[in-house]
C-alpha cells in the first residue's frame, strides 16, 4: 500500500466530513419535520462511511508494517472482480387486524430508509413514511456496488424513526469553537492528520495516547442527534455469493428491536430483493492478439485473432473481421471445467466431459496461458455468477430519486458546496469512535517512520 492510496482515503474521509457539516447546519436550522428527518438520515450515513473508511486505513496499515517486516502477500493473483446490484427490494409488514382491516388504534407512523454496504461502499435508499396503510416497504431503484471480489459480504440494515405529527423545529444551540474546522477545509493528508490528532491529544480520546480506547465504541454524536429525530436499527441481514440469484429471493433478518420499541415496525422477518453479479471476466475482454491455431481435420495451422472473454475464445480470421462485428470463425468454449497444458511451445485448451482439444501457438504463449488460467480461476471463484450473465439495470442518480423534500433545492445543498469551506467554519466535534481510529492510525505510521 502506498502513501498516495493513504491519501485518497484521507480525502474521502475530508468530503464525508464536508457533507456531515452541512447535514448538521441544515439539522440544526430546519423548521419542516421532513427536512429534519432527511439531515438525520445523512448524519447516520456520513458517520457510517467515515467509520468504514477509517477502518480500511488501519487494514491498509496493518499491511505496511507486515510488508516491511518481509511477509510479503501471497503472489497468487486474487480473482476478477465484478459489479453487484440489489434491485427492487421489499420488505413485507405484518399489521395485526385491529389495525389494519378495522383501522382502528393510534396511527403509527415511522420514516424507514435502509443503508447498503459493501466493504468501504456505502449507499443509503430514499426515505419511506410508513403507516398501517402500507403491507410493503418498497425500495425499487437499483443499487450498485463496483469492484466487488467473489468473497464480498454486502450488508443491508434497516432504519426506522417515530414520527410525530406535532414537529417543532429545535433551537439552535451556540456554535462550539474548534481548531478542527480551518482545516478540514483543505485536501492535505497533513493538514488532516494535525487536526485530528490534536483533538485526540486535548481529551477527546478517553485512555491516553495509547490508543486502546478505539476499542470502545460510543454512541455517534450523541450531542447532533439529540437535536433531531433518531433513527435505530430495526433489522439488518448480510448477502454473500451464495445469495445470488437471476430472480428474487427471499433473505432472513437479524430483528434488533422489540414490538415495545417507539421505532419499531410489524416485520415478517424477511425481505425479498434481486440479487445480482456480473464479474468483470464476462463482461470485458480478457486478452486478445495473434495466434495460431491447429485445424486438426486439416491438419495445418492457420492464422488467427484471438479475443478471450466471457465464456469463450473467439477465432476470428483477422482483427478487421473483429472491427467489423463479423462472427468468430472458431469459438472455444471456455468453462470453469476447462483445463489448460503447456507442451512443445504450444497451448493445449482442454475442453470437458472428454471433449476435442484445441492446439494453439503465439509469440507470447507465457502470457495466454497465464491469461487463460486466470479467467478460467475467476470463473470457477464466482460460481453460479459466471454461469450466464445476469440482467444489470443501471443505478438512477440522487437527482432522479424520490425524497420527502418537495423543494428541488434544499437548505442542505445550499449550504454543502463541492469547493473548501470557508476559514474558521466550525463544524460539530467527531465522534470518539472516529477520533480515536484517525488518531491510532496517525500514531502507528509516525512511529513507524521513525524506525526507518
Amino acid at each position: 500500500m502506498s502513501n498516495t492510496q493513504d491519501e485518497e482515503v484521507l480525502q474521502q474521509v475530508e468530503r464525508e466530513v464536508r457533507m456531515r457539516e452541512g447535514a448538521s447546519k441544515l439539522l440544526a436550522a430546519c423548521s419542516q419535520r421532513d427536512q429534519a428527518l432527511e439531515a438525520s438520515k445523512t448524519l447516520l450515513a456520513c458517520n457510517t462511511r467515515i467509520l468504514a473508511l477509517l477502518t480500511q486505513l488501519q487494514r491498509m496499515r496493518k499491511a505496511q508494517i507486515l510488508q516491511r517486516a518481509g511477509r510479503r502477500p501471497s503472489e497468487e493473483a486474487p480473482p476478477c472482480e465484478g459489479t453487484v446490484a440489489v434491485s427492487d427490494l421489499r420488505i413485507p409488514l405484518m399489521w395485526k387486524d385491529s389495525e389494519y382491516f378495522k383501522n382502528k388504534g393510534e396511527l403509527h407512523r415511522c420514516a424507514v430508509f435502509c443503508l447498503l454496504q459493501c466493504g468501504t461502499t456505502i449507499h443509503d435508499t430514499e426515505l419511506v413514511l410508513v403507516d398501517r396503510t402500507l403491507t410493503d416497504i418498497c425500495f425499487e431503484d437499483p443499487v450498485l456496488f463496483n469492484n466487488v471480489t467473489p468473497d464480498f459480504q454486502l450488508r443491508v440494515e434497516v432504519y426506522s424513526s417515530c414520527v410525530e405529527d406535532d414537529f417543532s423545529p429545535v433551537p439552535v444551540g451556540p456554535k462550539k469553537a474548534s481548531r478542527l474546522g480551518g482545516s478540514l477545509g483543505c485536501s492535505s493528508g497533513k493538514k488532516i492528520r494535525a487536526a485530528f490528532e490534536s483533538a485526540a491529544v486535548c481529551g477527546s480520546v478517553s485512555g491516553g495516547r495509547d490508543g486502546r480506547s478505539a476499542s470502545v465504541s460510543p454512541p455517534l454524536l450523541p450531542d447532533l442527534f439529540a437535536r433531531g429525530p433518531k433513527y435505530h436499527l430495526l433489522a439488518h441481514v448480510t448477502l454473500r455469493l451464495h445469495h445470488v440469484h437471476n430472480g428474487f429471493k427471499t433473505h432472513d433478518f437479524s430483528l434488533t428491536a422489540s414490538e415495545e420499541s417507539p421505532f419499531w415496525l410489524p416485520l415478517y422477518g424477511s425481505m425479498c430483493c434481486r440479487l445480482v453479479a456480473q464479474p468483470l471476466c464476462l463482461t470485458q475482454t480478457v486478452l486478445s492478439g495473434p495466434l495460431r491455431l491447429k485445424m486438426e481435420e486439416e491438419g495445418v495451422w492457420r492464422n488467427i485473432f484471438g479475443v478471450l472473454r466471457g465464456k469463450s475464445l473467439d477465432c476470428y480470421q483477422s482483427q478487421e473481421d473483429l472491427q467489423t462485428e463479423r462472427k468468430p470463425s472458431v469459438q472455444i468454449s471456455i468453462t470453469k471445467e476447462t483445463t489448460v497444458s503447456e507442451s512443445h511451445l504450444c497451448l493445449a485448451v482442454h475442453l470437458p466431459t472428454g471433449e476435442a482439444t484445441h492446439v494453439l501457438a503465439a509469440s507470447d504463449l507465457p502470457r495466454w496461458i497465464l491469461a487463460l488460467r486466470h479467467h478460467i480461476f475467476s470463473l470457477a471463484e464466482w460460481k453460479q455468477c459466471a454461469e450466464d450473465l445476469m440482467k444489470m439495470e443501471p443505478a438512477k442518480s440522487c437527482s432522479s430519486r424520490k425524497s420527502l423534500t418537495v423543494k428541488p433545492r434544499s437548505l442542505f445543498h445550499e449550504i454543502v458546496s463541492p469547493c473548501c469551506p470557508t476559514e474558521g467554519a466550525a463544524p460539530p466535534d467527531l465522534s470518539l469512535e472516529i477520533r480515536a481510529r484517525l488518531w491510532h492510525y496517525y500514531k502507528e505510521r509516525r512511529d513507524s517512520h521513525k524506525w526507518n
